[in-house]
């Protein structure tokens, strides 16, 4: 069983005291985000574990509690994310001077196999245009070199509640746009992020991208990747794509252990961010993966258990 820790918020960052809670009590119980009633208990024990993979912008939280893994016998990788995108998109992302020290400060204790750069989603607009994305990602790049041997990238997804989110800027004459290879300057970006990356000792490929950005040097990826992991742990995953994700992506089954709601860098571009944040469930955040909690939120009279253990589904 492959742990997605997290896709719906930053656990390295906001909730590593609650994961390795968990870690130590072998186990967490996760809410089902689509019936509120549904409880699924996940196994944490690393004989039912094959990979974990951390998504985050900041990792410095979990980074003193690596050894620990590392000795329990955890496998892993992170997903990191570093956009050095302007504080009216990335409000509480720590700036980007900061994020490289802790990209290169990680890549060195785990090794740049097991850190995945990723620049993405890419944002559209007269701020953020073809001239900023050519420079922006160059930069980080350059300084990335021998630090990992990936990057990710998409372009930014058409989402209602991103576009109102953004849509709050154009008071301040900051204007954004569909970003599709047909817009202008477009094609042209991800040809040179194609390069740029070549030069600097990077695969790239799209994460979960409806247009075929092959024509332009960019190949469809998966970021949680059966082939990825057999070449970097020697372990064999199931290469079934995972159903519970977008049409679109590519990654094999794991089993999310995060909560929509709760990430607080606030970015105006991501969907797994809503307006409301933790209080959309109608509680405090701080009642979302609390350190002594099983789970965020608690159990509730009639919510179901069920068992996740080795990939099967249990009652």
């Amino acid at each position: 069983m492959i742990i997605s820790a997290s896709r719906r918020t930053d656990l390295p960052k906001f909730y590593s005291e609650w994961f390795l809670n968990r870690v130590r009590a072998g186990f967490c119980m996760v809410r089902n985000p689509f019936n509120n009633k549904q409880v699924m208990r996940v196994s944490l024990q690393p004989e039912d574990v094959d990979v974990i993979v951390f998504w985050t912008k900041d990792p410095r939280p979990l980074m003193s509690h690596l050894a620990e893994l590392d000795a329990r016998g955890y496998r892993y990788y992170f997903q990191f994310t570093v956009n050095g995108y302007p504080r009216f998109l990335e409000p509480e992302v720590p700036p980007l001077h900061e994020v490289l020290e802790t990209f290169a400060a990680l890549s060195h204790v785990v090794s740049p196999e097991r850190i995945i750069w990723r620049y993405d989603p890419v944002v559209w607009g007269n701020v953020t245009d073809r001239g900023y994305h050519e420079q922006r990602f160059a930069e980080i790049a350059g300084v990335l070199r021998g630090k990992t041997r990936r990057v990710i990238t998409s372009l930014m997804d058409d989402y209602r509640s991103v576009w109102r989110r953004l849509d709050r800027l154009s008071q301040a004459g900051i204007r954004f746009a569909p970003c599709t290879p047909d817009a202008g300057g477009v094609t042209e970006l991800l040809r040179t992020m194609a390069r740029v990356a070549a030069d600097n000792g990077m695969d790239i490929f799209s994460c979960a991208e409806k247009y075929d950005l092959s024509p332009y040097g960019i190949l469809p990826g998966k970021c949680i990747d059966d082939t990825y992991i057999a070449e970097t742990f020697g372990v064999s995953v199931p290469g079934k794509k995972d159903g519970s994700q977008r049409r679109e992506c590519g990654c094999v089954r794991s089993r999310d252990i995060g909560i929509y709601g709760t990430c607080r860098h606030g970015c105006l571009y991501c969907y797994a961010t809503s307006a409301a944040g933790a209080w959309q469930h109608g509680m405090p955040p701080g009642a979302y993966h609390f350190p002594d909690d099983l789970i965020s939120p608690v159990l509730t009279p009639g919510s179901m258990v069920r068992r996740r253990c080795h990939g099967r589904l249990l009652q």
